[in-house]
C-alpha cells in the first residue's frame, strides 16, 4: 500500500454535499477532495479519518458504476477510533450532538473492542470502534 488505503468504501447519496457535512461535522472526518459538476452536483468525494478513506458521490448519474450502484441499499462502514474507550465516547456524543441517528450507544465488546452504531440521513450504517482489525497479533 503506497501513499494510501488499499481499500475505500465507496457510497452514492441523493444529497452528497448533506452527506459531507455530516461526514466531516458530525463524524469528525476531513475533506480531502470534492470534485463539482457545472450544477454543484458531487461527482466525487474523498473524506479521510486516521488512516482510512471513504469516497463518495451524487446518485443518478450516468456511467457503468453510477448504474451499477443505482439502486444498492445502505451499506455499512466501520471506521476504527484511536485513543481508547474515552476518544470513543467523546466521539459518539459529537455524533449525537449533531443529530446523527445513534443505534447503539458506546458498549463494551466481548472482543476487546468498544463500539457504538449510528445511521446516517441516507440509511448507511457506521460502526465505531476501538478495535483494529488485522492489527491483532497474526492478523
Amino acid at each position: 500500500m503506497a501513499g494510501g488505503p488499499g481499500i475505500c468504501p465507496t457510497l452514492l447519496y441523493d444529497d452528497a454535499k448533506a452527506a459531507i457535512a455530516t461526514l466531516k461535522d458530525a463524524f469528525g472526518f476531513s475533506e480531502i477532495a470534492v470534485y463539482e459538476a457545472d450544477d454543484g452536483t458531487v461527482l466525487h468525494a474523498e473524506l479521510g479519518f486516521g488512516s482510512g478513506v471513504v469516497m463518495l458521490g451524487s446518485r443518478r448519474r450516468e456511467g457503468v458504476f453510477a448504474e451499477a450502484m443505482a439502486d444498492a441499499g445502505p451499506v455499512g462502514c466501520y471506521v476504527v477510533v484511536e485513543g481508547g474507550p474515552a476518544a470513543l465516547d467523546a466521539h459518539h456524543a459529537r455524533a449525537a450532538a449533531h443529530g446523527v441517528e445513534i443505534l447503539m450507544g458506546p458498549a463494551d465488546q466481548d472482543y476487546g473492542s468498544r463500539d457504538y452504531l449510528a445511521r446516517d440521513a441516507e440509511g448507511n450504517v457506521w460502526g465505531f470502534g476501538t478495535y483494529a482489525p488485522g492489527a491483532a497479533e497474526g492478523g
